[in-house]
């Protein structure tokens, strides 16, 4: 879902300055946020802050106080006990199909295919929402159902991190319940090797006759995955040179999703 045009003319444009009464406030974020990052005395604050520091000293008292700093001494300024509570708090009001709505409605118009979203329960993948996107197709899928996970694009996602030791006994559990159609490990290790590598991935007709899908996880903040989606077709809207396609724009909306929950990544697209 990339828009390089007008992403490169927002870059141009200079940034609005912040409201009157605004600039201490976003001070003080900074403040959080660089301690966040280690904690540091003043002086070292001042320098990384590129603010006096009477300027910090006074933002970090007003922050001790309130409980969202900790003075510490031979240490500096540390997180306080406030951002430790406000993190509970923020977890208890995420709610995953709610943040992820809006962009699954992106993905769909953009699409045009059916859009899932999904997390791991159990030794399945539980649905949790679903749009049937405009193509007059039938894709067997049901909010609220469980499916494979060997076998859907979905289910692959959310096994992107698990160790390839424990993929045998994922793999033959779900073979027995007849879920593989005799599909060979081999293979279906193969191709989740490079799944784990790129942070996507394929369901070539494996759970369903003429369905293909492309899948992509769905991060927490700790950088586990916490869900996953999939834009699901037949196979004529669905060959190889489009799924190619389409993986940038699952994974760019996996990854926007993330953000979302708490997730960062570094330049190399790895939790930061």
């Amino acid at each position: 879902m990339r828009n390089s045009g007008s992403i490169d003319e927002m870059a141009r444009e200079p940034a609005p300055a912040p409201p009157a009464g605004a600039q201490t406030l976003l001070r003080g974020l900074d403040l959080l946020e660089a301690v966040m990052a280690r904690p540091a005395a003043l002086a070292e604050l001042s320098t990384r802050l590129g603010l006096n520091r009477s300027t910090v000293h006074r933002l970090a008292s007003a922050l001790v106080e309130r409980g969202y700093l900790k003075l510490v001494p031979r240490q500096g300024y540390t997180l306080g006990a406030k951002l430790l509570e406000m993190g509970f708090a923020a977890r208890e009001q995420i709610n995953l199909p709610r943040v992820a709505r809006p962009f699954l409605e992106g993905l769909c118009e953009l699409t045009g295919d059916a859009v899932h979203l999904g997390v791991l329960d159990g030794d399945k993948a539980l649905y949790l929402d679903k749009l049937p996107g405009r193509r007059r197709i039938e894709i067997g899928s049901r909010v609220g159902e469980r499916h494979p996970l060997c076998s859907t694009g979905l289910g692959k996602a959310l096994l992107i991190d698990t160790a390839p030791e424990q993929w045998r006994a994922i793999f033959d559990a779900e073979a027995g319940r007849g879920k593989l159609d005799g599909a060979a490990f081999d293979t279906w290790a193969e191709r989740m090797h490079g799944y784990a590598a790129g942070g996507y991935s394929f369901d070539l007709e494996e759970n369903e006759d003429r369905i293909r899908c492309v899948g992509a996880p769905i991060r927490d903040g700790s950088g586990a995955i916490v869900g996953a989606i999939s834009v699901s077709s037949v196979a004529q809207y669905m060959d190889d040179a489009r799924m190619g396609e389409l993986v940038g724009t699952v994974t760019d909306v996996a990854a926007a999703i993330s953000r979302e929950l708490g997730w960062r990544a570094n330049g190399d697209g790895a939790q930061a």
